[in-house]
Formats: structure tokens, sequence, C-alpha cells
């Protein structure tokens, strides 16, 4: 490897070349196991004498943490002290971020899987048809198909086609490849939406409760976002703000409540949008999973004044890896989505791309989907019966025909018994997340969502039942 070794004077050059090798062991730059260059090539770049490097050597290997092997080298033999990391340097300036950093909570690794897995959002990737995939992505990587620099910011032309062809076939939008962006995922989306047309202080009006990333996203774009409550019918229209410059949604599947928005509240909020010059972001959230009732016609599909912005993902019906989405935007602000694009990363990963189009094109993902839309309907018609019979004291389920979750509300107990219940949840090696943390605001309304992608059938019965022992013991403990 290429070793920096740091020469601050030509006097003792052996010590320093010892204390930076020495100190890069130890704080695990150098790992163990790793060859370090041969004496030889080492005085060469640092214009010493090869004997001068064989001295430094010669102490390392006496503390341990060389080793040389015959005609192979030498290789570092010490390990990382316990409790010891990487120095870094001091600096007299402490750099600022903007205010808005330090309000947003620090980004988490994931959860460490367990047994009986509800949280919400992770679809069944033991499902996925890996080797198909494989196959269609190893088609792409070859230097006939990739392209030798940069690609196109829109995205590959076979796979916004057959992005098109899928939502109109699927969903019933109505589209051309030129109006589709893709994107890594629905959170790009509404990323490069925001920054095309949000000014700092503009009012953004989001569901309560709601999709927490997305509110976060347009926080840290400087704008002041205003919480709608929804019912029964979704989105209370007539609480939206006057000044409010964009209105996000999930009208096919509100999250995390699962009800779809009404015919009439979409008409209201259509009519709304055109007479305050507002922006409608429809999410068209967990509408592949649709068990029963007539799916709805789309934001995007009853709009007749170009005013709403459709956003999709294929992280739940395939894989949240894969990180591909796409936004089906108006003519009018086509081409500043696309500029936007192209200075935030210039486009997305291109093999991926055009092994989806392909994976479209030959009816694979529409296989799976259908697929998948069995299985998980499966699971919610367990957990909905399960909790119907089991619970029936404890939670009332929400009405819900789609999706990867359901929600339940708390009869009784309030947020102290979600939260002790979630605490005794998880020593008790279930997954599962508090209805309350979907709230931007007090009061809110406790219980639990359900999700159902990443349990196993087999595992239902047991996590629930796990779950209704931690809700008892929650109720009847006494805390000082």
């Amino acid at each position: 490897m290429d070793l920096h070794v740091n020469l601050q004077s030509r006097r003792d050059i052996a010590g320093q070349i010892y204390r930076e090798l020495r100190a890069a062991i130890l704080d695990g730059r150098l790992r163990r196991g790793e060859r370090v260059p041969p004496t030889r090539e080492l005085a060469k770049r640092l214009s010493v004498s090869r004997n001068t490097v064989s001295v430094a050597y010669e102490w390392l290997t006496a503390e341990g943490l060389l080793a040389g092997r015959t005609r192979a080298g030498s290789f570092v033999q010490g390990e990382t002290p316990r409790g010891r990391g990487r120095v870094r340097a001091s600096s007299a300036v402490r750099l600022r971020a903007r205010a808005i950093w330090s309000t947003l909570p620090d980004p988490r690794a994931p959860d460490a899987p367990v047994a009986h897995d509800f949280r919400v959002g992770i679809p069944d990737s033991r499902l996925f048809p890996y080797e198909t995939w494989r196959r269609f992505l190893a088609r792409q990587l070859r230097a006939a198909t990739v392209p030798s620099g940069h690609a196109e910011a829109a995205g590959h032309l076979g796979l916004r086609e057959a992005v098109t062809r899928h939502v109109g076939v699927a969903r019933g939008v109505h589209a051309d490849a030129g109006d589709v962006l893709v994107t890594h995922g629905a959170q790009q989306a509404l990323d490069l939406i925001g920054r095309v047309l949000l000014e700092p202080g503009d009012c953004v009006a989001v569901e309560e409760p709601g999709y927490p990333p997305a509110r976060m996203l347009f926080q840290s774009l400087g704008a002041r976002v205003v919480s709608v409550p929804v019912d029964a019918e979704g989105l209370d229209v007539r609480a939206l703000p006057d000044d409010a410059r964009l209105v996000y949604v999930t009208p096919s599947h509100q999250f995390p409540l699962g009800m779809p928005m009404s015919p009439a509240r979409r008409t209201a909020l259509l009519d709304w949008a055109k007479q305050r010059d507002a922006v409608v972001i429809e999410d068209d959230y967990d509408s592949e999973f649709r068990f029963g009732g007539r799916p709805l016609e789309t934001l995007f599909s009853l709009d007749r004044s170009g005013r709403v912005i459709y956003v999709g993902s294929f992280s739940k019906v395939m894989l949240p890896a894969l990180r591909l989405g796409f936004l089906i935007a108006p003519p009018s602000i086509q081409r500043e989505l696309r500029v936007a694009k192209q200075v935030s990363d210039w486009h997305s990963q291109w093999p991926a791309q055009a092994a989806l189009a392909r994976f479209i094109d030959e009816g694979l993902l529409a296989r799976h989907i259908r697929k998948m839309r069995r299985e998980y309907e499966s699971r919610h018609e367990r957990i909905l019966e399960r909790l119907t019979r089991d619970f029936g004291d404890w939670l009332q389920p929400l009405p819900s025909v789609a999706g990867l979750h359901l929600s339940a509300t708390l009869r009784r107990g309030g947020l102290k018994l979600e939260r002790e219940t979630l605490e005794r949840a998880k020593a008790a090696g279930v997954g599962i997340e508090g209805l309350s943390s979907y709230y931007a605001s007090r009061p809110a309304q406790p219980g639990f969502v359900l999700g159902y992608g990443a349990v196993a059938t087999t595992h239902i019965d047991e996590g629930l039942r796990r779950l209704r022992a931690c809700v008892a013991a929650a109720a009847t403990a006494k805390r000082p």
C-alpha cells in the first residue's frame, strides 16, 4: 500500500519513521495482517537510506507490532489497544452549521433484526428474486453498456419509459418518458422538489401524523413546516394554512394510519391548490399492495392545472438498498428539476437503472408484486385477526386495505403505557414502533404501528403473544 510518512526534519529519521508507523498501527489505520512497504521501496520514496528504514522496522518488530515473513515482507502484528481511538488534530476554529441541523435527530444505524420484527417500511427481502436480478445486473456491467463518462441526469431512458408503462397500467398515471426523473428513492425526489420550489421561510403543509423524514427534509431546507390533521377521510383540507406553498400528502395509504383519502377530499385539495397557487406532492406510498376495495384515482390523474408532482419508489416493492425511485412532474418545472438533480449528484447509478428497465419490461416486477401482495395480505389478515381476538381490551385496529403495516390505537393507558410496552417488547425480542412517534405535536395518539414485511408468517403468532404479555405487564407495573 502507499504509506504516508511525514518527516519533520532530517534529524532522527529512523525515530520519526518508527513513531509514524507505530501511531498508525495503534490507532487502527494499519490493521493486523496488512503488509507494510518493503524497506527498499519506503527508503526510495522518502529519499533516505535503506538501513534507516530497517532500523525503524526492527524497533517495531521488537515491540511485537510488526512480524517478518520469509520472502513475503513485513506485516502488522499488533492489535489496537482496547479503548484507544484515532487521535485527531485539535483545531482552534469551531465550524458552525446552520442552526436547523442541531434541532434534527442524529442519524442512527438500523436496529439489528429480531425474530419477531414488526418494524415499519421493511419489505421481505428473503422472497426477492436475487438470482434473476443478479443476471440482469451482470448484463449491464459490461464495457459496451456502461457510459464512459457521466450519464443523463434525468435517468436511463429505458427505465423512464418502463416507469411510464408501469404506472400507466398499475395506477392510471398518463405520462411520457420526458416527464420522469429517476432519483435515489422518494426522499431525494422530495429534496429536489424542495430545492426547486421553496424559498427560505416558505410554508409547507404535511400530514399529522405523518412521515417524519419528509417533515425533517423540508425543515432542513429552511421551510416553515405546518402539521395538518387527518381524519377518516384523509387530510383535512379546511385546516390547510392559506399561505402554504407546498402540500405533502400520502393519499393512497395515509402514513401511518392507513386510510385512503376520500374522493371528496381529493377534489377539495386540488381546488384549494388551484385557488392559492400551491403545489401538491403526491407520495403514492405502498399503493402496489392493495388487498381490497376499488383503487382510487391518483391526484396526478385528477389534476387539470399542472399542480401535482407524483413521487414513487421501488424500495418497498423490491429492496430499500437499491435506492431507486422517481418523480413525475408537470412540464413547467421539468428543466429545473433536471438541473437540480445534476448539481446534486449528476445521476443515479446507471447499471441498476438499466437492469430495472429490463426487469420491468419483461414483466418480472409485476410478477414479483403479485406474489408479494398475496403474501402480505395473508400476514395483514393474520395480524388483524389476532389483534381483534387477543387485544380487544387494549387496542383498536384502524381500517387499512393496503400497504406493509397497520396501526392500532391504545384504548387506555396513554403515552406512558405505549412507552413502557415498547421497552418491554424490545427486551422480549419484539421489534415494534409507537404510533405517537409519528406526531410532530401534542397531544399525540398513543398506540402501535405493526409492519409485516420483515416478520416471517410463522413468527407472527408468537410475536403477538409476547407483545400482549408486554402490554399487560406494562399496564400492571407500578413505578416509583
